[in-house]
């Protein structure tokens, strides 16, 4: 008996074929076609601009104290002796406030920062073989901060600042403005840095560069404030001391892959 034929419907047939034939033509093609190329060349380069800093701002500190008495007889000292401090430490504040104005300097540039409280311990010797007996007081402190836009006045401030009688002048931090600009020319120098040691690395491999694969900036400290640090006593501009800013140093760093052409002036053909 014989056995029976089996059709295959013609679309069928004619599916599968141009199915395989596409699938074969996609390989070769992805094989023949290249991916991104293998012959490049890597470039770390990184740069440094110094600028002069264009602004400062300075800090000092106001204080009052209220009188020690032993620990085991404070009361938190809420009278009489606290309203006093604060009073004085305020009218203090308001003389500054005011000696600063004169030296030219706009209010919106002046921030006295809020009244902090605190009470210190101190144990104070006795004049035999006994412990020392804890005492307490209160000090009554106002931070006053200073924007400073014009640099060539930094003598003038810190003279009325010592003449007011700060306690404390905790130092000045130099800084810019703007710095995009300063942020630009260190890029820019980094890349041109970058260029120019893949040109001396292609010019000695007796080869040429291509296009430029990938370009990314290295991640660099920053931008970082100069901070100079004073005490209220040596302060005194009278004495003749200059206050010379420096430089402020801005880094930047680039990584940038570059191609190498082929024989052929191409860059992702000739042999190799």
């Amino acid at each position: 008996m014989p056995y029976p034929l089996v059709h295959f419907s013609r679309p069928f047939s004619r599916l599968a074929l141009v199915t395989a034939l596409g699938a074969a033509l996609f390989s070769t093609q992805a094989m023949a076609e290249p991916t991104e190329s293998s012959r490049f060349i890597d470039v770390q380069a990184t740069a440094e601009v110094d600028v002069t800093p264009d602004e400062a701002v300075l800090s000092a500190r106001l204080w009052e104290l209220t009188p020690a008495v032993p620990q085991e007889s404070d009361r938190g000292h809420q009278g009489n002796e606290l309203a006093e401090a604060r009073g004085q430490l305020e009218d203090r504040a308001a003389s500054l406030v005011e000696a600063l104005e004169a030296a030219g300097l706009d209010s919106d540039a002046i921030n006295a920062g809020s009244l902090h409280v605190q009470q210190e311990v101190l144990h104070r010797p006795q004049g035999n073989d006994d412990a020392p007996v804890p005492m307490v007081r209160t000090r009554l402190e106002r931070p006053i901060t200073l924007s400073i836009a014009d640099l060539s006045s930094v003598p003038t401030i810190l003279d009325a600042l010592t003449k007011a009688g700060v306690n404390s002048l905790d130092g000045i931090t130099y800084g810019l403005a703007d710095q995009s600009a300063a942020d630009d020319k260190a890029l820019s120098q980094a890349l041109e840095r970058a260029r120019a040691k893949a040109e001396l690395m292609a010019d000695s491999l007796g080869v040429e560069l291509g296009d430029v694969i990938n370009v990314s900036e290295l991640t660099t400290q920053g931008y970082q404030p100069r901070m100079m640090a004073m005490r209220a006593e040596a302060a005194d501009s009278s004495g003749g001391a200059e206050y010379r800013p420096g430089s402020i140093t801005i880094d930047a760093g680039v990584n940038v892959r570059w191609e190498i052409e082929g024989q052929d002036g191409n860059s992702n053909g000739g042999e190799q």
